[in-house]
């Protein structure tokens, strides 16, 4: 019943046509023929509503038109809609924010179940973030925040710049054998259920803790997938 996690740097590849088959054709093809239903959560933003209308027009290329927009303070007919969506996405924004409001409105128990329930999941920037392992809060002396673990590794969006800090920090803290995962911003990639990890349009950064070191590598898309 599990099916695949994707996990976008930002919204350029929900409306991505490369030369092989598009992003929005593969969630489709995931997705039941009729009554597809997609919810979009917007916590990590505040519920910004520009996000939600672009979520709508993404739906719109992949033929969904039955969407909603499950808010912080959602009622029992949001409820009940995100208990029956096919698929699932996860806006930007803060992913602490985000995580709080999950824990506060019972969000992250409804989520963890949509994944065994055959429903697709998808995250873009923090929500990529929030479906993997962990990330670091916002304090002045950040800490490790436990997120859903649905993809076992940890997962940084658009922080090339950085060099991928965070994640560098996210590795010292962890054992042996962890592994952290930077999208690029234009990028994403699909978590398979058979533990496999593509890369979408540009380049992912693996990097992998080995003792005291962190080992790095680019995971290279397919020259079908790649879009200049």
């Amino acid at each position: 019943m599990i099916k695949p996690l994707y996990l976008l740097a930002d919204s350029q590849l929900l409306f991505w046509r490369g030369d092989g088959q598009s992003l929005p054709e593969r969630i489709r093809a995931e997705l039941p023929a009729e009554d597809a239903k997609a919810a979009y959560i917007g916590a990590s933003s505040g519920d910004r509503k520009e996000f939600y209308e672009l979520f709508v027009s993404a739906m719109e290329v992949m033929g969904v038109t039955q969407c909603r927009m499950i808010p912080v303070q959602f009622g029992e007919e949001d409820k009940a809609f995100i208990e029956r969506a096919s698929f699932v996405l996860l806006g930007g924004g803060n992913v602490e924010q985000g995580w709080q409001a999950f824990e506060h409105n019972g969000l992250r128990d409804v989520i963890s179940r949509k994944r065994y329930d055959g429903c697709v999941l998808a995250g873009v920037s923090a929500g990529a973030v929030q479906l993997g392992m962990g990330s670091l809060t916002d304090a002045p002396q950040p800490k490790k925040l436990e997120l859903f673990r649905f993809a076992p590794f940890y997962v940084a969006a658009h922080q090339e710049n950085e060099e991928w800090w965070d994640l560098r920090v996210l590795l010292t803290l962890a054992p042996d054998g962890t592994q952290g995962i930077g999208i690029p911003f234009g990028g994403g990639a699909i978590y398979w259920p058979d533990g496999t990890l593509e890369p979408l349009r540009r380049p992912l950064t693996e990097l992998i803790k080995e003792g005291e070191q962190v080992k790095e590598r680019l995971l290279m898309p397919s020259s079908a997938l790649v879009l200049e």
